[in-house]
């Protein structure tokens, strides 16, 4: 890449966290920097701090992790990675699923631990505000303006600037964004799987960010000779960037964070904001699912 060119995630444009913390619309996530079942530390740890440092290199400005991976692990990393921080980068976290060994996830959202964990991730990120901070799951156990309450209180305190949930249905939005405003949402998305469709339509509408996770399954749609596989030979692209690309023309509001170990596939992730897609492409990928 030439110097004159600009780092190939300034082509995925701009989105406004909040309405006032700008954020290019392909991100990282780094829950693949722990080890197997998102626990304990990664196989190889220097490679995850060149990922992260190379993130940053191909114009990402957007992390996105989680004080439950590794536990903890993720969010050293990038502490180890990249503090003190580039002005402009935003390290998104969440707290509120408890862990109890590889592969095991538990939501937990009583507020004395979700203030508990906030804090610890302040400190593990060295932080004296996250700038977004999400709420990992709802707890069913305890009601959702407690839970929601908690943050506000960490926001109104100064600890947390913006507030996210993730894995939640419309209604569950609407709760609550009666006790705080609520800047983004995580559910899962992609071109195979658009259960949330729902979703994604309500944060446009409202102008808040939507954050797919897995956002490159493909399934069968990139099968030898399958709609995914065609349109990518005549991209020059491989069927992952081009579902990284359809989501980025699905909507302005559209901040995938496709997350890897190694540095080469996050090479080819980013390259994906090069590649654009005409509405009748985007068309009949849609319709090919």
């Amino acid at each position: 890449m030439s110097h004159e060119s600009a780092p190939p995630a300034h082509a995925a444009g701009v989105l406004r966290l909040g309405g006032d913390l700008p954020v290019r619309r392909l991100g990282y996530g780094a829950m693949r920097l722990t080890g197997p079942g998102v626990w304990g530390e990664p196989e190889d740890p220097a490679e995850a701090v060149r990922v992260l440092r190379r993130a940053v290199d191909l114009g990402v400005n957007f992390i996105d992790t989680a004080d439950s991976y590794g536990p903890f692990v993720s969010e050293q990393l990038i502490r180890k990675a990249l503090h003190p921080y580039p002005s402009d980068l935003v390290v998104a976290t969440k707290g509120g699923l408890s862990r109890s060994g590889p592969n095991g996830w538990r939501p937990l959202g009583r507020p004395e631990y979700l203030r508990q964990q906030a804090e610890l991730s302040l400190r593990h990120l060295g932080v004296e505000r996250i700038d977004l901070y999400q709420l990992h799951r709802i707890d069913p156990a305890v009601p959702l303006a407690d839970q929601v309450g908690e943050l506000s209180l960490l926001q109104q305190e100064g600890k947390i600037r913006h507030i996210g949930l993730s894995e939640v249905t419309v209604d569950q939005i609407r709760q609550a964004r009666t006790t705080a405003p609520i800047v983004s949402v995580q559910n899962l998305y992609n071109l195979a799987n658009r259960s949330a469709e729902d979703v994604v339509d309500y944060a446009e509408r409202e102008n808040m960010a939507f954050i797919p996770w897995f956002p490159i399954a493909t399934g069968h749609l990139a099968r030898p000779g399958g709609p995914l596989d065609r349109l990518a030979h005549s991209h020059g692209a491989s069927p992952s960037q081009l579902a990284l690309a359809w989501l980025l023309h699905r909507s302005p509001v559209m901040l995938p964070i496709p997350g890897t170990s190694k540095v080469a596939h996050l090479e080819e992730n980013a390259a994906a904001a090069l590649v654009k897609l005409a509405e009748s492409e985007c068309d009949e990928l849609g319709r090919a699912v």
